[in-house]
């Protein structure tokens, strides 16, 4: 536990956590998560939930607001410094002066990607993956590594593709896990909806 916060909260969203927390069961037990989950255009996505104080790892960031314990996940502690929750129209909004190292929207941004497992990553796309997705016209492509977290754009065939998913889940996810253990996440960052081309249509009725 850690005296130095690093997300602060405002009075007045402290105030809503705490009287939304009284409605939970036990809920002395709870403490508040906040968690960056990936990006959302230019900036993190975000999640807020409550979850027993038996789910803190030894590395997360753990802070007390009098009785309320807030957890901050060790990959998400760096992304969130200095970060503030506050109330806005009545609704809590985390404001974060951090911004991902690339613009999802913009499908010619990517991150830094010097790093060896960043390397690690852009080599197996080529050597593996993208000859095995070549026949339908697609790529993939690494976008980011941040943490844990891979970051990948799909394009050619798999752009817009009804089969993207499945190409994802079972392909390009299952071989980077497999073959780099530095790697826990992969986050598809494709915008979807501006394929034009794609190998498989989804069926029109």
């Amino acid at each position: 536990m850690s005296d130095e916060p690093v997300v602060t909260l405002s009075d007045d969203a402290l105030e809503i956590v705490q009287g939304v927390r009284t409605d939970e069961d036990d809920p002395e037990s709870l403490g508040l998560w906040l968690e960056v989950t990936g990006v959302d255009g230019s900036d993190f996505a975000y999640d807020m939930y409550f979850s027993g104080l038996d789910e803190v790892y030894p590395d997360d960031h753990v802070q007390r607001y009098g009785d309320l314990p807030v957890v901050i996940p060790k990959a998400s502690v760096a992304k969130l410094a200095g970060a503030r929750l506050e109330v806005e129209d009545g609704a809590l909004v985390l404001v974060n002066p951090n911004r991902p190292a690339f613009d999802a929207r913009d499908p010619e941004s990517v991150g830094d990607l010097s790093s060896p497992v960043a390397q690690a990553v852009v080599e197996l796309l080529e050597t593996r993956i993208n000859p095995a997705i070549a026949s339908h016209g697609g790529f993939v492509s690494l976008v980011s590594v941040e943490d844990v977290t891979a970051y990948v754009r799909m394009g050619g065939g798999c752009q817009g593709c009804g089969m993207a998913a499945a190409t994802l889940s079972q392909g390009v996810e299952a071989a980077i896990l497999e073959h780099i253990p530095e790697i826990t996440r992969i986050v598809d960052v494709t915008d979807h909806a501006a394929g034009a081309d794609p190998y498989y249509a989804q069926s029109k009725k």
